[in-house]
């Protein structure tokens, strides 16, 4: 598993909830100490670990935010400060194991120091440090310090962690009030001005206020520091409901705010006071929906490529009759339809026939998408291709066949008559209907596009001859929208490299967002295929800014649906923004990939007219 500094700018992270609130939750009262759990009822603890993991966070905090003497005394346990420290952090790390990082949480000391209080700065410093030492000592991953309302108070907790260890990652967090600054009343400003001058890992906010008021706060924020920014706010302000203090911001709410964190230039995200697993699973989703694919390893796979001498590989236009449309530079227009999840495809078939009449080159045909069970798309295809006559691009996923699984249907798709495919890494299993179903991703879409390239050539995975050669045209995926573009970037030239000779985009809705990218891929030379999907509702255009990957709705069509009464208007409204965009672009593109909303292919016809 890769360390926090490693992953830290290079993808958003996630971190876990509020503890304390979780725990009230679960039933113990707030004049419990919560830290003492440590010791007493540590399966609690392991318990909340596990289930904010199993929701997705890549990151826990131990329970141990108030664990410093001046908050354990009162409760007498101030002796065993180091102790339940130290469990905190064994607790955490032995239920994340390889599967999440571990925080060591510490907030204020809760008691005045100077100028104010009788304690100095350096006497602070050394309160930390007994604390500190204890996580550290159990095996944390990072410090977290959280929750500061005095930017000197952080300060010495910065200054504690440093004298321990000079190299573990530091994340320090100030709260805020309504007005966006902080509870001593000094700006934020204040707050990058003197904390600057110290060695941490990231800055942010928690806690005291919710996710709208966090929202304004970072847009300050991020125009005062370089530094990576985190962000977990409460779940709102409590409402006293039977003498319980209960938050009610819901999951979703939460995770619709924590896409403008990320958009807005968050690097971590996650929750404080009242967000609970549900929450973090929510930003889960809304995360994965945003953030690129990770590259996974290729390298059991060479980009090297010769083709054995007996073995001449097929000319572009030799591969299929799309590919020969490509090389002609003909305009390319190709319709996803979606495998039935029973199974008989009669009404696809149908519909792949009234499309093939309206000359429609392809049928794209997802392997499992969102993580939905599905009829196999190679047997969608292959039915398809033979009682239709109309080629199909079958996507091939990374997310359920291990590299022998994808050369063995590679092969037999070969074998069938289907010629042209699509490269994915996949959707997680997490975004489906199956979230504990186990995804095996031994390379991505990049080492996917690698091996069809060796088949190609006559070679199988371990550079081994096959006899004849496949002869696949092979595109790649590509999000204008992602939130990491330069990798995004970068992750396309290797997929060219490894022998992408055409790439589809994710839905455009947002125009000014693809001819952006199309500006940064100048230097391509592979053709693009732009991705157009009408919106039929307003919470559809909701669902696709929230939870679809690369597609960002801006907020002018969001309006434009919002303000649709019906069912039909709103479907009416979707397809004019769609046949808007289309003929937009139709003169930049290579072609446009179109789905078809509910099923109703009528309306790709209406886009086209």
């Amino acid at each position: 598993m890769k360390t926090f500094k490693e992953r830290l700018g290079s993808e958003v992270i996630l971190f876990d909830g509020g503890t304390g609130t979780y725990l009230y939750e679960k039933g113990i009262y707030i004049n419990r100490c919560f830290e003492e759990l440590n010791l007493v009822s540590p399966e609690l603890i392991s318990e909340v670990h596990r289930d904010y993991i199993n929701a997705g966070a890549d990151v826990i905090e131990t329970n141990t935010y108030g664990a410093n003497r001046f908050k354990l005394a009162p409760h007498g346990l101030d002796a065993k400060l180091y102790e339940i420290n130290f469990k905190g952090a064994q607790l955490a790390k032995a239920v994340a194991k390889d599967l999440a990082l571990v925080a060591g949480a510490v907030g204020p000391l809760g008691v005045q120091i100077e100028p104010i209080g009788k304690i100095s700065f350096d006497e602070a410093k050394d309160f930390f440090k007994e604390q500190i030492q204890g996580l550290i000592d159990g095996g944390v991953d990072l410090i977290i310090l959280e929750s500061f309302a005095l930017v000197k108070e952080l300060i010495q907790a910065v200054r504690a962690v440093r004298e321990i260890s000079a190299d573990i990652p530091i994340v320090a967090q100030v709260t805020i009030n309504d007005s966006g600054v902080l509870l001593s009343g000094a700006p934020l400003s204040r707050f990058i001005e003197k904390i600057q001058d110290y060695k941490i890992d990231a800055i942010g906010l928690n806690c005291s206020v919710g996710p709208k008021l966090m929202l304004d706060a970072l847009e300050v924020l991020k125009d005062l520091t370089d530094l990576p920014i985190s962000i977990q706010p409460n779940a709102g302000l409590p409402q006293n409901i039977g003498g319980r203090n209960i938050y009610l911001t819901s999951p979703e709410y939460i995770a619709e705010y924590a896409k403008r964190f990320i958009q807005t230039g968050a690097n971590i995200v996650g929750g404080c006071c009242g967000t609970n697993p549900s929450h973090i699973k929510a930003i889960r989703r809304a995360i994965s929906a945003l953030q690129p694919s990770k590259r996974i390893h290729t390298d059991s796979l060479s980009l090297a490529v010769e083709a054995p001498s007996e073995v001449t590989p097929y000319l572009q236009t030799e591969k299929s009759r799309l590919a020969n449309k490509i090389y002609k530079k003909e305009f390319i227009k190709m319709v996803e339809l979606v495998s039935p999840k029973g199974v008989s495809p009669a009404k696809e078939i149908e519909k792949a026939k009234k499309l093939f009449y309206h000359g429609i080159d392809a049928i794209n045909i997802p392997d499992g998408p969102r993580a939905s069970a599905r009829m196999s798309a190679m047997a969608m295809a292959v039915m398809i291709q033979q009682e239709v006559g109309i080629e199909a691009v079958l996507h091939i996923a990374c997310r359920d066949r291990n590299i022998i699984g994808m050369q063995s249907d590679l092969l037999g798709a070969w074998a069938l008559g289907i010629r042209n495919i699509l490269g994915i890494t996949g959707d997680p299993p997490k975004l489906g209907n199956y979230p504990d179903a186990t995804a095996v991703f031994d390379v991505d879409a990049i080492g996917l596009t690698n091996l069809i390239t060796r088949l190609n050539h006559g070679l199988d995975l371990g550079a081994n001859p096959i006899g004849a050669p496949t002869g696949f045209l092979t595109a790649v995926g590509v999000n204008p929208g992602a939130i990491n573009l330069d990798e995004e970037l970068r992750r396309l030239d290797w997929k060219i490299e490894a022998g992408a000779e055409y790439m589809i985009t994710q839905p455009v809705f947002d125009i000014r967002i693809l001819e952006s990218f199309m500006k940064k891929i100048e230097h391509v030379k592979i053709p693009l295929i732009c991705g157009i999907w009408p919106l039929v509702s307003f919470r559809n255009a909701e669902f696709m800014n929230n939870e679809v990957p690369g597609a960002t709705v801006p907020p002018e069509i969001l309006e434009r649906m919002r303000k649709t009464t019906s069912k039909e208007e709103g479907f009416a409204e979707g397809i004019k923004i769609a046949k808007e965009t289309y003929n937009y672009i139709k003169s930049e593109v290579a072609g446009v990939q179109m789905a078809a909303p509910l099923g109703r292919i009528d309306a790709v016809f209406e886009i086209l007219a």
